[in-house]
């Protein structure tokens, strides 16, 4: 794919939907990390459902640390590998006050030091709370990435690169949320709905679809 297609591509997300934003319902940085965590092989919505419990009863890591495993467990029972998820949470809330003054580290060595804090959730965390040029690929931005032609590549780390290479820069750093809801919405997994996309005329996949 040519930058000429990519620039037309983001310019039409763009005009579309000027000011994405994550589907997470958050307040603060920490709230966003814990929800990312959380959203683990999960859906945004369940994660939504049960932070909107948690959060008015603890939404510090003091405050969530003290609710300890079963306590938190309680409150997230809802969301898919809660207990383990738990553990996690309730480690990276120890850290972050014993570490971080109870504050969320703005580095991804930071960030990924922290109990189930992968490179995906770091980067969303950088991107979304503290607005740097960090490029989270999940499996909705790898499967646009590759279908269309815009970043094909093997991995999610190849994947990522590319599109921090390619993606036009006055684009980039809202350019993960545009791919991910993209993916979420438009071009889905078992049938992409080509005849309802913004980019097809642009998009490179070779089965096009229509939505009957």
């Amino acid at each position: 794919m040519n930058a000429a297609k990519r620039l037309e591509i983001f310019r039409r997300l763009h005009e579309d939907n000027p000011e994405p934003k994550t589907e997470l319902a958050y307040s603060s940085p920490f709230e966003l990390l814990i929800s990312v965590i959380l959203s683990a092989q999960s859906t945004d919505v369940g994660v939504n459902k049960a932070t909107a419990k948690l959060y008015p009863v603890a939404n510090t890591p003091q405050a969530i640390y003290a609710l300890g495993v079963e306590g938190l467990s309680e409150h997230i029972k809802t969301i898919g590998l809660f207990n383990s998820k738990a553990k996690n949470v309730i480690e990276t809330c120890r850290l972050l006050v014993e570490r971080h003054a109870g504050e969320v580290p703005q580095t991804r060595e930071e960030l990924e030091a922290l109990p189930g804090v992968g490179r995906k959730t770091a980067n969303v965390v950088l991107n979304t709370a503290f607005r740097q040029l960090t490029m989270a690929v999940d499996t909705h931005i790898f499967r646009v990435s590759n279908r269309t032609g815009i970043a094909p590549g093997k991995n999610v780390v190849e994947v990522e690169k590319k599109l921090m290479k390619f993606v036009p820069k006055e684009y980039l750093l809202d350019s993960h949320h545009w791919l991910i809801l993209h993916g979420r919405y438009v071009c889905l997994a078992r049938k992409p709905r080509c005849g309802s996309c913004r980019i097809e005329d642009l998009c490179e996949y070779k089965h096009k679809t229509s939505d009957d």
